[in-house]
């Protein structure tokens, strides 16, 4: 299903630069590392159909898995069956044919792309905007996640560490997002990161996807930084009952996760954490 890149260089995660560097008022000049950041245009294919869908700012790297958690958390696909190819465009000019990647779907089968009218460009830092109300999740039939699992707060507290021991290209660049997937035991099973963490999570729930793995419903989800309507979103379709961020959620995040029985942590700090909804999954002495 997934057609490999060619022998061609695509451009990767990190790029080279030179900085000068200021120290006690002296200057000196000296090689750095920087997260890419380049547009990736999602083109869906159906039939005689073709049209683009998104245009995102996103890190290179786990772009087909970053096109088939987008559209899955959209709506468009509901299981990676829905999916006959994902492969990058090789009708246009090479430098840009790996910010394009093509989605083709079965065709016969029918697909509301209405929901993606409204949002066809994409940023790093906000995800995807101009979403209207929580009652859009509703009317897509997303359904409160059922009780469970129980996870021990200490498993909580454990997981900012293992999220930042996983993140090879912060430590080069300093400058990435993360999503990492994890057991009710701690373990981590996945993680990918992006310039942004909406991008980081469609990354993650991809995988999840093409490796048919979802619903994600005995595991917890950890990300860098504040929790925002988006990664809320992106979780809930995925079955995700827990959702950790290093900071602060938004109040839309709060008002996901508490309509749809949700558990959100927030202010990650040390042993330390707080519990917006959905209290009774964390264990406590």
């Amino acid at each position: 299903m997934l057609e490999k890149a060619g022998a061609k260089a695509r451009r990767g995660s990190k790029t080279k630069t030179r900085v000068r560097v200021v120290e006690d008022g002296r200057a000196r000049v000296r090689p750095d590392v920087l997260a890419t950041e380049e547009p990736m245009e999602i083109r869906l294919i159906s039939g005689e159909r073709k049209q683009t869908v998104a245009v995102t700012m996103r890190t290179p790297g786990s772009d087909f898995e970053l096109a088939a958690g987008f559209l899955y958390g959209e709506g468009i696909v509901s299981s990676r069956d829905d999916i006959k190819k994902i492969s990058y465009c090789v009708d246009v000019d090479a430098d840009q044919q790996y910010n394009i990647v093509n989605v083709e779907l079965w065709p016969g089968r029918e697909y509301d792309l209405r929901p993606l009218e409204r949002h066809f460009y994409t940023s790093s830092a906000c995800g995807v905007c101009g979403k209207e109300s929580l009652d859009q999740l509703e009317l897509r039939g997303c359904s409160v996640i059922p009780p469970g699992p129980g996870v021990d707060a200490d498993v909580v507290t454990s997981l900012p560490e293992k999220l930042r021991e996983g993140q090879g290209l912060f430590d080069s660049t300093g400058g990435l997002h993360a999503a990492a997937l994890f057991d009710a035991g701690g373990n981590l099973l996945a993680l990918r990161e992006d310039v942004g963490r909406h991008n980081a999570t469609d990354k993650l729930v991809g995988w999840a996807l093409l490796e048919g793995k979802l619903p994600l419903s005995e595991h917890l989800v950890q990300v860098s930084g504040r929790s925002s309507f988006e990664i809320l979103q992106k979780c809930l379709t995925a079955g995700v009952p827990i959702v950790c961020a290093i900071s602060a959620p938004s109040s839309l995040a709060v008002d996901v996760a508490r309509q749809f029985g949700m558990t959100l942590v927030g202010f990650m700090r040390g042993g330390r954490f707080n519990v917006y909804a959905g209290f009774d999954r964390i264990i406590t002495q």
